[in-house]
């Protein structure tokens, strides 16, 4: 009965280390919120995460149809409507090309990634103007040419657009019409005329963390250079290729294996950062990646090592690693018959968990690596000295803190590779549950709970 009731309350004491894990987890995820409002600060000022979409062919018309209607009488009725819309032509060919300089910014602890892509677009339109239907008297209004930017705040100088070799001047986007971004007015075409157009667009475009392109051609050929050495690529994968210099990127992609087309039309904007909704600010504060509009292609100029990804991952072992240290004190009451009291259980306990948050406060100042060494060394340190004179020996406080190290090296590892995560720390608890049931595998169970042992006490 008295083992029983021991096992019982290590499961309990287990238990009640989940409400610090859990506070824990917590104050990592107000971290990362603080984070990612410095991110937002800096895109706000800066630029915010951009994407480009276009250049777009748009040409409006108004018209007015004689509309035959019937009375009670049968007396017909004629009258004059009018109503206005406007074609929306995307480029035959869409070849994008530019260079991501890299930076960084810093608002209080946090560093944020910025950077300014240096790029052209060139867009090449074939674009057959309607022919009026009978009955309807149409007007073509002046077309324009929409070049779509997520932050206008972040253009760097003014954008020039040349149309077959001929400069023309740049306003602001329209909004309503084609979303945020610059627009060019060119010449009233006529009904029925075909439009044959060479559009060449360079910008700078400054932003912050991630950058997107919308493939809006019938034939798209998006490329993307960098110095930045570990990209993380969203969306349709691209052919790249990175190395110690940095990353090279392309995407080749046709209209008809891609809803971009279809999703401009049904909304032109391009959802800039400050216009999220509510959901996805959410998401970018738990760390999730950013998702840019319809069918865009992405690339984000990430942290390799996140302290705060990486703490948040690390904390999620937190209670496998008090688990571990109860069960082994529990063995070494049943084999060695060594008291050890629950409130030297908690103090054990309470020091495991201080670990995580020892981790969070060093990375925010120094490298995570270092920060897990020096976080893990004081713990270790603290819980083999303080067990030394719980299990009445130095040896056994050193066996201890070795048995602590090698599972924070495991972490470590675990931390480190995350592809293979699963598979290792798998085999981390196949091992450990192995070296348990060696241990006690000649103890007779039967015995000691029937036995009135003052180590059970």
């Amino acid at each position: 009965m008295r083992l029983a009731f021991k096992a019982g309350m290590v499961v309990l004491l287990t238990l009640a280390i989940l409400i610090p894990l859990q506070l824990i987890r917590g104050t990592i995820h107000e971290r990362q919120m603080y984070r990612e409002q410095a991110v937002r600060d800096i895109g706000a000022s800066f630029g915010a995460r951009q994407t480009i979409a276009g250049p777009v062919l748009v040409v409006p018309y108004e018209e007015r149809v004689v509309e035959v209607t019937s009375d009670e009488n049968g007396n017909e009725r004629r009258s004059l409507r009018r109503r206005s819309g406007q074609w929306t032509f995307f480029p035959a060919s869409l070849s994008i090309d530019g260079e991501l300089k890299p930076d960084v910014r810093r608002r209080g602890l946090h560093e944020v990634r910025v950077y300014q892509w240096d790029g052209r677009a060139l867009a090449r339109f074939e674009a057959a103007i309607p022919v009026e239907a009978d009955g309807v008297q149409r007007r073509i209004g002046q077309p324009w040419l929409s070049l779509g930017i997520a932050d206008v705040g972040g253009l760097h100088g003014t954008p020039r657009i040349s149309v077959d070799g001929v400069a023309v001047a740049v306003a602001q986007g329209l909004g309503h019409a084609d979303g945020p971004g610059v627009h060019a007015r060119l010449a009233v075409p006529a009904a029925g005329s075909r439009l044959r157009l060479d559009v060449r667009a360079e910008l700078s475009l400054r932003g912050t963390e991630s950058f997107a392109m919308l493939p809006l051609g019938e034939a798209n050929d998006l490329r993307l250079r960098s110095r930045w050495r570990s990209p993380k690529f969203e969306g349709r994968s691209p052919q790249h290729d990175i190395d110690a210099h940095g990353f090279r990127a392309r995407w080749q992609i046709a209209a008809v294996a891609s809803n971009a087309q279809r999703r401009y039309l049904q909304s032109p904007a391009l959802a800039p950062e400050q216009a999220l909704s509510e959901s996805a600010r959410a998401a970018l504060s738990a760390g999730m990646p950013w998702t840019p509009p319809g069918d865009a292609v992405s690339v984000a100029l990430i942290d390799p090592v996140n302290p705060y990804l990486q703490a948040d991952r690390a904390s999620k072992y937190g209670l496998l690693f008090v688990l571990l240290t109860f069960v082994g004190f529990f063995m070494f009451e049943l084999i060695k018959r060594v008291r050890v009291h629950p409130i030297q259980y908690l103090l054990v306990g309470m020091a495991i968990a201080i670990f995580f948050l020892l981790l969070l406060s060093l990375s925010e100042y120094l490298a995570f690596g270092l920060s897990y060494l020096l976080a893990a060394a004081a713990c270790i340190g603290l819980i083999g000295f303080y067990l030394s004179a719980v299990l009445r020996s130095r040896a056994r406080g050193l066996g201890f803190a070795v048995m602590l190290a090698a599972l924070y090296a495991a972490l470590y590892g675990l931390l480190l590779s995350e592809d293979n995560a699963l598979a290792l720390g798998a085999g981390l608890l196949f091992a450990i549950l192995a070296g348990i049931m060696l241990a006690t595998r000649q103890v007779d169970w039967y015995q000691l709970s029937g036995r009135d042992e003052g180590g059970l006490r």
